[in-house]
């Protein structure tokens, strides 16, 4: 006996439910695969003696370093001003630097430098702790370091700005500053910035502004608070993705922000930007003490030839950094500080660089 036929009503039903069924689980969805652990050993401490440094590094056991960053203890009263960032960087293997020649100069790096130097001022309660972004994604699975160096700064109250830039086709993800030697105690680097190789960013003396999109370089400031060397040095990392993978539709946005100060002698400042609900995942950062509007006019040294960078890390909205292991960091902070004199028309600056990957 045949099975009588359904209602033409629970047919249209059967029918409008298979439709809604086919919309709701389409061929490919989307999703923003982006994923960051932060890495970090702790501290570790010194120098505990003048014009020399210390390095220490943050390992990325899974996924690759698409950024890093460095924070200090420093103590308290004048002898707080000897300590200073010297490098903030990628390594192949958490000793060894690219120091050599320009270009591309390392692929699928897991390892991220924390290089504390001092001046002429030192205090047992120096320390550098340094942390890696350890960055996977289903579309970008390849990363490569790109290094440029610059011979400078060598006289007293100048800049050494130099700028890595991507491959073509390539996106960036972050980058990293350092100058050499550690014997000359007033050198530092004093911003490490995304930004852009074209004209309306002068080739990478302004910086990337809050809410570019896509920026292809990073440029590292080296600042001589001192005599003049010969031998000073400073270098440019830009973290790009590998070569070959179709990016059209990665995104990664810029946020910033710049604050005035710190202005006082022996005193520090703390800013913080973060990555919003629409803006992807923070993958790095940077960090400037200047002399303001780093965005919009060629970069300047700050007020005081001692003003030094202590910290450019991720951390909370209240600027403490992440612990080891954290996987929800959404800000970054930069933690600027003077030197022994007054540094009048300073200010801070930090950039988060937020990334979406368009899987």
């Amino acid at each position: 006996m045949a099975s009588p036929r359904p209602p033409r009503a629970a047919l249209r039903k059967a029918l409008l439910a298979a439709a809604v069924l086919v919309l709701a689980v389409p061929g490919t969805a989307y999703a923003n695969t982006v994923s960051v652990t932060v890495k970090t050993p702790g501290a570790t401490s010194g120098p505990g003696s003048p014009f020399s440094e210390i390095s220490t590094s943050a390992q990325c056991a899974g996924g690759l370093i698409s950024g890093g960053g460095i924070n200090q203890a420093i103590g308290t009263g004048t002898s707080s001003n000897g300590n200073k960032i010297n490098g903030t960087s990628p390594s192949p293997d958490g000793s060894t630097e690219y120091t050599g020649s320009t270009g591309v100069v390392g692929t699928d790096v897991t390892y991220w430098l924390g290089i504390g130097g001092s001046g002429g001022a030192v205090n047992a309660s120096f320390s550098s702790t340094p942390y890696a972004m350890c960055f996977t994604s289903n579309l970008i699975n390849h990363t490569q370091v790109v290094m440029n160096k610059l011979a400078g700064p060598t006289t007293s109250g100048t800049v050494g700005l130099v700028t890595a830039t991507c491959p073509a086709n390539t996106r960036l993800l972050g980058g990293g500053a350092r100058i050499t030697p550690a014997s000359v105690g007033s050198l530092k680097p004093i911003a490490s910035f995304p930004t852009f190789n074209d004209s309306a960013h002068g080739y990478g003396q302004k910086a990337a502004a809050d809410g570019e999109t896509n920026p292809d370089s990073w440029t590292a400031v080296g600042w001589n608070g001192g005599g003049g060397n010969s031998g000073n040095t400073t270098y440019a990392y830009a973290i790009c993705s590998g070569n070959n993978i179709d990016v059209s539709g990665a995104t990664v946005k810029v946020r910033f922000s710049e604050v005035s100060g710190p202005t006082a002698a022996t005193s520090g400042a703390t800013v913080t930007v973060g990555c919003g609900q629409n803006d992807g995942k923070l993958v790095s950062g940077g960090a400037a003490i200047s002399g303001g509007s780093v965005t919009s006019v060629n970069f300047t040294g700050p007020g005081s030839v001692g003003d030094h960078l202590n910290g450019s890390y991720p951390s909370d909205s209240g600027g403490t950094p992440v612990s080891d292991g954290t996987t929800t960091a959404a800000y970054w902070s930069a933690f600027t500080h003077t030197g022994g004199g007054s540094s009048p028309n300073t200010y801070s600056d930090v950039w988060a660089l937020c990334a979406d990957d368009g899987v």
